[in-house]
């Protein structure tokens, strides 16, 4: 898909089809009024109409903003794929309303995308051409254009996210997420260290180590940094980035092992964030941090009953192997406290738990963290960037559930009540003290894939996390 944007008036732009958002009927003139009436045009499901007669395609739209607008040209780009047409044209302005570029770019460039590379017969990719004439708009070029231009760097590291979840296992595994952390460094001019199961043991990150011992692939942590000149913060991502998870000797049982490909969501999404940030301009410097693991079986394999020593000396009491991602996070999250200092923001993201499904649904992701200030700045950022998240409170009953007779601490408690929380308080354990309130956990498990279309999601992965992280980082400077 090509987007342009043109000084032209819309009647001097040469196209197949032009698009029309329908808000109101009156707003129509009257002949395509008594067209829609005729057919029963919804105008609250994003219904679309294509007039062959007249060459106009028609979407409805209840409200011209945010989700609405995005889910809009969603629905428009979908049908539209189904036409034989090259290119679209449609003014800025529609209803006597001034649209939003980067609204608009989400729908039209998240709703279009498809994952075909596994297909054998694959439907020829049309490109389609579509035009936006801003002689209306009462915003300058330069500032259309640059948001134009945010919104396209946003959406490419949304779908790319998407496809790097969706690869199946056997084509994508640490080192090939070390592979890709590479060529993002090399594109973005960001710093990049990859350091092997050697360094693991050495440093003394045994807990990561040992989740990723019966596989066949080499564990990869991975770092990446972009440091901008007079940064204004230092901001930590953490991304638990499991290729693939069997629940190790904890095996889960067939169904729930199918679409765990999913669960490099977390470091998926640290790798779409930082392919972003040189584009944007962004001010601050950002740290990624990815432990890329496969969690398999085998002879060499680690056990329930194991007792795991993490690399800031605390001792773990392996109950579930299938409660991996927490001890990969556990490491890295000690190594990026070690490795970085003065850290204003440090955010984990993982498909976590389960439990977190339960709470919230296929599309939330469940926050949690010790400050009430940090946690409305991340539900703001959600609110304008169209990712949902849901709070869940820690409180002072539950971390008793994590004591082990024999350890510190047990990677999985006993009870099914509050697994979410329980996840979240013994990644807990990790944070330093003074890091406490500069923390947030977030549990993407249900919106990072699904297995049928929701939004402007397609099957599959969905990106969850990129969207509302840059979003915090951008309100940061207001």
């Amino acid at each position: 898909m090509n987007i342009k944007l043109s000084k032209k008036y819309l009647k001097n732009i040469d196209s197949d089809i032009e698009l029309v958002v329908v808000k109101d009927l009156k707003k129509l003139e009257k002949n395509r009024q008594k067209l829609l009436k005729k057919i029963s045009f919804d105008l609250k499901s994003f219904d679309t109409y294509f007039d062959a007669n007249e060459n106009i395609f028609y979407v409805s739209c209840p409200k011209l903003k945010k989700e609405d607008l995005k889910l809009c040209f969603s629905s428009a780009i979908r049908n539209i794929k189904k036409l034989n047409i090259k290119s679209v044209k449609f003014d800025l302005v529609q209803n006597n309303k001034e649209l939003n570029i980067g609204e608009i770019v989400e729908g039209l460039v998240l709703g279009a995308y498809d994952f075909t590379k596994y297909k054998s017969e694959k439907k020829k990719s049309k490109k389609i051409n579509i035009t936006i004439s801003i002689t209306k708009s009462k915003n300058e070029e330069e500032i259309l254009e640059k948001d134009l231009e945010n919104a396209l760097a946003i959406t490419s590291s949304v779908n790319m996210v998407r496809s790097i979840v969706n690869t199946p296992p056997e084509d994508y595994f640490p080192a090939t997420m070390a592979n890709d952390a590479k060529n993002i460094a090399s594109e973005n001019n960001l710093q990049c260290i990859i350091h092997g199961e050697d360094y693991l043991v050495e440093n003394g990150m045994n807990a990561m180590f040992n989740v990723g011992r019966a596989s066949r692939h080499e564990s990869q942590l991975i770092h990446l940094s972009y440091k901008p000149k007079e940064p204004k913060g230092k901001i930590v991502l953490v991304g638990k980035g499991l290729t693939y998870d069997s629940g190790g000797l904890s095996l889960k049982v067939g169904g729930s092992m199918v679409s765990m490909k999913c669960d490099k969501g977390g470091g998926s999404a640290v790798l779409g964030i930082m392919n972003t940030l040189k584009a944007l301009s962004c001010e601050y410097e950002v740290h990624g941090i990815i432990g890329a693991v496969e969690n398999m079986i085998g002879g060499d394999a680690y056990k329930p009953d194991d007792v795991l020593v993490a690399k800031n000396g605390t001792t773990i009491e392996v109950r579930n192997t299938d409660a991996e991602g927490r001890l990969v996070l556990a490491d890295c999250l000690c190594y990026a406290q070690d490795e970085i200092k003065d850290i204003d923001y440090i955010f984990d993201y993982a498909t976590l738990t389960g439990a977190c499904i339960v709470a919230l649904g296929n599309e939330t992701i469940g926050t949690m963290g010790h400050s009430d200030k940090l946690k409305q700045k991340m539900q703001k950022a959600a609110d304008s960037s169209g990712e949902l998240i849901g709070i869940l409170p820690f409180n002072r009953y539950l971390p008793k559930q994590l004591k082990s007779g024999i350890a510190d601490i047990v990677n999985s408690t006993s009870s099914r009540a509050a697994g979410s929380i329980t996840a979240g308080l013994f990644l807990n354990n990790f944070v330093k003290k003074e890091n406490k309130k500069k923390w947030l956990h977030l549990d993407i498990a249900g919106a990072a894939y699904s297995e049928s279309p929701w939004g402007y999601h397609s099957f599959g992965g969905t990106g969850a996390g990129i969207r509302i992280t840059l979003d915090f980082i951008k309100n940061l400077k207001k």
